[in-house]
């Protein structure tokens, strides 16, 4: 009989094989996007698989007894991991090695030494590799839409690693089918795409990028400042690939460090940001703003009523809405129009005109 233990682990990745230094590597790369577990040998890691299935398993071509290609076969082997996505690191020099790992299905191929966004969007390939696959089928400029964004998104994680600036032409150009497909009413296929995609933070930039893009269209907002507004959207949160996994998704309250912890991603993004030379001032107003209150008590800055531009009021909106609505590993996501009434209650947070327009917006969409 199947209990809880058995059921597959979600965001959990178990990591197996290589050095304590190639593992710690691999954790550090992790560390926001999944938790993880580590083992230091192919029985470790068996008797852990006997009462809990991860979302996917990482394993190095080195791994004592079997090799990493041996434990490949044995995982594929057992009925309940048959199916679990599993990342396979190993130097390109070995290829037979190579070559037996990858000769099963769902089997993805990691080539040291790797990159921190390459690695992620490998691994977050392979477990998400179903969701992806159906973007196939959506109308070609939502598809192209939603591609685009997530290749954008993933390359940013290696800059951040790298300490480079974002090519922000790449990013306005990944944006560009977004905005197009909002101009012309034809943007639902790329909120229900991601709706079931595991990468979070990316899910939620990519919703904050078009409901900002929708709301801007609808306050006749055009061109280059339609473009900010969806670009603010996508970068907005960039700063959250320095936050552990358990803070970010932590299910219950934060404790008062955790809090701290998760504040510090707004100072972090604009960081990050401040490194592009043309980037527009709308993108970091949206970055560093977003989590503004009007009463004063919003973070970082506490900045209150006449400081807050409308576009800081409107990415206050947005953000509120959309994580209120995203679904998470440990919640399904709010009804819009409950969303809508805890915000009409927040009338002394919220620029309550804006909100006004904006509830009205999603009811002629016919997105509530």
């Amino acid at each position: 009989m199947s209990t809880a233990k058995d059921d597959v682990q979600k965001s959990l990745v178990f990591v197996v094989g290589g050095s304590p230094v190639q593992r710690k590597e691999i954790a550090q790369n992790l560390q926001s996007f999944y938790m993880f577990e580590l083992f230091n040998s192919e029985t470790e890691i068996s008797e852990r698989l006997a009462t809990s299935v991860p979302t996917a398993i990482i394993v190095d071509e080195i791994l004592s007894p079997m090799g990493g290609a041996g434990f490949v076969a044995k995982v594929r082997k057992n009925e309940k991991t048959k199916t679990t996505p599993i990342v396979f690191t190993a130097e390109k020099k070995n290829a037979e090695i190579i070559a037996e790992a990858t000769s099963y299905e769902r089997v993805f191929l990691v080539e040291r030494p790797f990159k921190r966004g390459t690695f992620v969007s490998i691994l977050s390939s392979s477990v998400n590799a179903s969701i992806e696959k159906k973007w196939d089928d959506v109308e070609p400029t939502q598809q192209e839409a939603l591609k685009n964004t997530l290749s954008s998104f993933n390359s940013i994680a290696n800059l951040i690693q790298e300490g480079e600036p974002i090519p922000y032409d790449k990013v306005r150009d990944s944006c560009a089918p977004l905005v197009e497909a909002v101009q012309n009413n034809n943007f639902k296929a790329i909120l229900s795409g991601v709706s079931e995609h595991d990468n979070y933070t990316y899910v939620h930039s990519l919703r904050v990028a078009t409901f900002l893009s929708l709301f801007g269209n609808v306050l006749g907002i055009k061109g280059d400042d339609l473009m900010t507004l969806s670009t603010g959207g996508l970068l907005h949160d960039v700063g959250k690939m320095h936050i552990p996994h358990e803070v970010l998704n932590k299910p219950g309250k934060l404790t008062e460090d955790e809090f701290v912890i998760m504040k510090s991603h707004v100072n972090c993004t604009v960081d990050f940001l401040e490194e592009t030379s043309d980037l527009p001032k709308g993108v970091l107003i949206v970055a560093g703003q977003h989590h503004e209150k009007l009463d004063g008590t919003g973070y970082p800055y506490g900045l209150a009523g006449g400081k807050l531009n409308e576009l800081a009021r409107m990415a206050s909106i947005i953000d509120i809405f959309s994580a209120i609505t995203d679904r998470r590993v440990y919640k399904e996501p709010v009804p819009p129009e409950q969303a809508l009434k805890i915000m009409i209650n927040m009338k002394g947070q919220l620029d309550q005109q804006f909100l006004a327009v904006f509830r009205e917006m999603l009811l002629d969409a016919a997105t509530v």
